[in-house]
């Protein structure tokens, strides 16, 4: 299951139309919408520096929040649009959407390595080289990882390891349809240039 989903604290937001929310947004907030998951829309309004630090982070429109609303219960949401002032470039509405436990969303997903030290490879010198430390994966949202994980026992220098070497949850697939990389051994730099060296002395005998 997951790890702990981050919290997005937002406030009611009272009244509707534009002319509420340029109110809003004088008052140092970014209006906007809660929709979906079988209740009605709710208007809200999230702290202006709050959410422009949620938006510098990344990944905004693919991780789960649970939102948290004085006199609502909590409920999970993901982001499904923010508006930008075409000038400035900062928010200026967010519109999310609820999620029941069976809807199915795009997040990204950590890999975690396991066994180094069962890795030849490893052992011999060899250098990790993660490719992509986290994988865009469909999931539910009642059940999602806190992670992925790769096995590294028996795995040698030149090994590259795809997404087909992971174990996904039950129900979990990625959203790039090819057999992707995720990682490799490479060889030591000492190795390499050891072996360079090798070359260019039987170049030169023959």
């Amino acid at each position: 299951m997951a790890g702990e989903i981050p919290d997005l604290i937002a406030e009611a937001r009272a009244g509707t139309g534009k002319g509420a929310a340029r109110q809003a947004r004088r008052n140092g907030m970014v209006p906007g919408i809660v929709y979906g998951g079988g209740a009605d829309p709710l208007s809200i309004q999230i702290p202006f520096n709050v959410l422009l630090k949620r938006l510098k982070k990344g990944r905004f429109l693919s991780t789960l929040f649970n939102l948290k609303v004085e006199g609502h219960d909590d409920v999970r949401v993901i982001c499904r649009g923010v508006q930008r002032d075409v000038i400035k470039d900062l928010p200026t509405h967010v519109d999310l959407m609820r999620l029941r436990r069976t809807s199915r969303v795009a997040l990204f997903i950590p890999v975690e390595f396991v066994n180094h030290e069962k890795a030849p490879g490893l052992k011999r010198g060899g250098v990790l080289t993660v490719v992509r430390p986290e994988v865009e994966l469909v999931v539910t949202a009642g059940d999602i990882p806190d992670h992925i994980t790769i096995d590294l026992e028996g795995r040698n220098i030149g090994d590259v390891l795809h997404i087909s070497d992971v174990a996904l949850p039950e129900g979990a697939k990625p959203t790039i349809d090819r057999d992707f990389v995720i990682a490799n051994i490479s060889a030591p730099s000492g190795l390499v240039s050891a072996e360079a060296a090798e070359a260019g002395a039987a170049e030169e005998e023959a």
